[in-house]
């Protein structure tokens, strides 16, 4: 039991370091073929670890190996990175952290942001019963011309109107929404469907938005 226990703390530690202040490269873990699924239940299953329920999912990105317009494009998966904020009471405030966690490939890199808060619904109870590669199919068989781009984020964004959480694939300019839940593809953001679209609200990704030599650029490709 101990030898098992030795084991998490040390996985643990190889992906979100013990120094959690600084960037923090990890040794080389493997996860075999990249999955979405995979990466997501191992981070959370890791958050949980070490701050039990006082973590919050936000944020799921996939960079794909081929651009959503090519002609022989398929839902094979370059790197995916997944975002978490923890809140810990202090005095009469509370310190907060935004921890991103990417892998491409068999490295795992986790960076640690303080004071840092994400605007966008938790992910943590919502419903999300589509996979990434049902949602890529659900976009691939819509008759909307397809961004020419290789990102797609999982969020559940804030709105006038409340919405399921959505596959938002492509960038900043050209973009489709895919419902988690009901597949239903749509060229426009479901939580402001009968309203005029807020600036501030529209497609604003929440990881280094001016970083584009970010693993995972969300503004990049």
């Amino acid at each position: 039991m101990k030898s098992i226990w030795n084991f998490i703390k040390n996985l643990f530690c190889k992906l979100f370091g013990c120094n959690k202040q600084q960037l923090k490269e990890s040794e080389p873990v493997s996860y075999g073929e990249l999955n979405v699924e995979h990466c997501i239940a191992t981070d959370r299953q890791s958050m949980y670890l070490q701050f039990a329920k006082d973590y919050r999912w936000f944020e799921t990105g996939i960079t794909l190996n081929y651009f959503l317009d090519e002609e022989d494009t398929d839902a094979t998966v370059e790197s995916v990175y997944n975002i978490f904020q923890t809140v810990k009471e202090r005095g009469n405030g509370f310190d907060t952290e935004v921890i991103c966690v990417a892998h491409k490939g068999d490295a795992t890199g986790v960076e640690v942001k303080g004071a840092f808060w994400v605007g966008d619904e938790l992910l943590n109870e919502a419903d999300v019963k589509l996979t990434f590669e049902e949602a890529y199919n659900r976009l691939m068989e819509s008759n909307y011309p397809k961004p020419h781009s290789r990102q797609c984020v999982l969020r559940k964004e804030l709105g006038p109107k409340n919405a399921n959480a959505q596959y938002i694939f492509g960038n900043k300019n050209d973009h489709l929404y895919v419902d988690a839940v009901t597949g239903d593809v749509k060229k426009n953001n479901p939580v402001y469907e009968g309203f005029e679209e807020d600036p501030k609200f529209g497609y604003a990704f929440t990881w280094l938005k001016n970083k584009k030599e970010n693993l995972n650029s969300p503004l990049g490709e």
